[in-house]
């Protein structure tokens, strides 16, 4: 299968581990974080950490966009189905996340009409079914999703949809790689020397809004596909970079992203979005210039504003580590509920839920030996 069986090849994997052990030979630790969540699926599903050496490892971040929803926003939404009587149309991952004792999923057993969608698409097709019901889209992830929201907005409006509207939780990549080091000179923990670029997000905005983190930071950067032998060369890469004395951006996932992304869906993007202030992340805080709102020519399909929605805060559960590991600052195994309270069948907190997870792909694969 094209641009899938190559990138599996177990000669080709056992080559890469030989070439990252001789250039990891320097005497010195490093620590990769791969942003995405779909890596550390990856890294953990072919077992890519034990064929690195002991000096090299991976550090998990904050890329899963279910995870770093604040409990305060999932709220929201049960505040718009519960109190509101709209008919909130979610995808699957975001119904089980706890939020302050309840969940899309609780608040949906005692009456709230929460419905799953695959897409914007269905949350169109219901509001097209239903029209004398309000119809909200809870609309969440980073750039990756967002151009589908924006396409649903566009419809929703030339098609007169006044029913429609939508809850923007959409967030930024590159501000949170940006908090997460701190202000140049003064970098927050834990260490990082590079990272694991996120691959779909960066089909969608390219290479370059990353540069900003060698160039200020002195971090390199390197974009990484999904495959096995992608994560390879590219920690291969990072090795390289710091061995050499080079910091830059450099793109392993050239069969799928440019330097200058995805023009049109950014067009699209900037047509019907406009940039917040700030943005709570689950874990990290408040972070500056990191989500995007419904911009004036849409903001009539603003579900925050046509609802008047309050902010609500939201707790997590006690003991649930979660923030710290979105923070690439813990693993799931140092937190005391995962496998024992907090399982895929009753999850403690958003890292086991989402599939994209930190504490889901050290479950689905086996990672239950603690430190």
């Amino acid at each position: 299968m094209k641009y899938l069986d190559e990138f599996r090849q177990k000669d080709l994997a056992v080559k890469l581990a030989g070439a990252i052990a001789r250039e990891a030979g320097s005497g010195r630790d490093y620590r990769f974080m791969e942003f995405c969540g779909g890596h550390t699926h990856a890294i953990f599903r072919y077992g890519i950490q034990d064929l690195m050496p002991a000096n090299v490892q991976f550090i998990h971040g904050p890329g899963c966009p279910v995870c770093v929803l604040p409990a305060s926003r999932i709220s929201g939404a049960i505040q718009l189905a519960a109190e509101h009587g709209v008919i909130l149309c979610s995808y699957a991952d975001m119904l089980r996340v706890p939020a302050g004792g309840t969940s899309l999923l609780k608040a949906k057993a005692v009456g709230a009409d929460i419905r799953m969608v695959y897409s914007t698409q269905d949350a169109l097709k219901i509001a097209r079914q239903n029209p004398q019901r309000p119809v909200v889209f809870f609309a969440i992830g980073f750039e990756t999703t967002t151009p589908p929201t924006a396409v649903a907005l566009k419809l929703a409006r030339e098609e007169g949809l006044a029913n429609f509207s939508v809850y923007c939780n959409h967030v930024l990549t590159p501000a949170a790689m940006r908090h997460l080091l701190g202000t140049p000179g003064n970098a927050r923990p834990p260490a990082l020397d590079g990272f694991l670029g996120p691959s779909h997000v960066s089909t969608v905005i390219g290479s370059k809004p990353y540069e900003f983190v060698p160039q200020e930071y002195a971090k390199p950067v390197v974009i990484a596909g999904f495959e096995p032998l992608d994560v390879m060369q590219s920690t291969l890469m990072l090795l390289r970079q710091i061995n050499q004395g080079r910091c830059e951006v450099e793109n392993e996932y050239t069969r799928a992203v440019s330097r200058d992304g995805n023009l049109k869906a950014q067009a699209l993007t900037a047509e019907v979005f406009a940039l917040r202030d700030g943005f709570e992340w689950r874990g990290l805080g408040r972070v500056p210039e990191s989500a995007l709102r419904i911009g004036p020519a849409y903001a009539e399909f603003d579900a925050e504003f046509r609802f008047s929605l309050r902010e609500e805060p939201g707790g997590d559960v006690k003991g649930c580590e979660c923030p710290a590991i979105l923070r690439g600052e813990k693993r799931p195994t140092d937190c005391k509920l995962f496998g024992t309270v907090c399982t895929p069948e009753s999850p403690m907190g958003s890292c086991m839920v989402s599939s994209e997870g930190a504490c889901a792909a050290y479950w689905s694969y086996g990672r239950f030996r603690r430190a």
